[in-house]
């Protein structure tokens, strides 16, 4: 069996509570944070250095490599059901943004419909 579709959805611990999910990816302590890049605070995910700088920390890549190993596990288990991942950062600009939109491009090639959705991507930026 195998979950109907697979919801993605990226968010900013900033911007309130995580959303309800099967699995939460939490990037905030354990991954470069862009926002501290004065030439990339304003940015977002949108953006390639901000795609750069967050797909070139180390360990990243295999953080989104272990996301999808985990939704495929899921997605053999014998009930069949949506499936969603969160992707939580700091402001939800950058990093949950950028792996979010790589973890969704992976799972969709396996032909699960794959939905993202950027909770707070466009929400301005938190000073901290």
């Amino acid at each position: 069996m195998s979950v109907t579709e697979i919801n993605v959805i990226s968010f900013g611990y900033l911007h309130g509570a995580p959303p309800e999910a099967t699995v939460t990816v939490d990037l905030r302590r354990h991954f470069r944070d862009p926002h501290v890049d004065p030439s990339l605070r304003h940015q977002s995910a949108h953006d390639l250095p901000v795609r750069r700088a967050v797909l070139g920390t180390p360990g990243i890549r295999e953080a989104i490599t272990a996301a999808a190993l985990l939704a495929d596990a899921y997605d053999a288990g014998p009930s069949v059901a949506p499936l969603t991942v969160a992707v939580g950062c700091a402001g939800g600009r950058h990093r949950a943004a950028t792996v979010a939109m790589a973890l969704a491009r992976r799972l969709a090639k396996t032909g699960t419909a794959v939905h993202l959705i950027h909770r707070d991507l466009a929400k301005p930026v938190v000073d901290r």
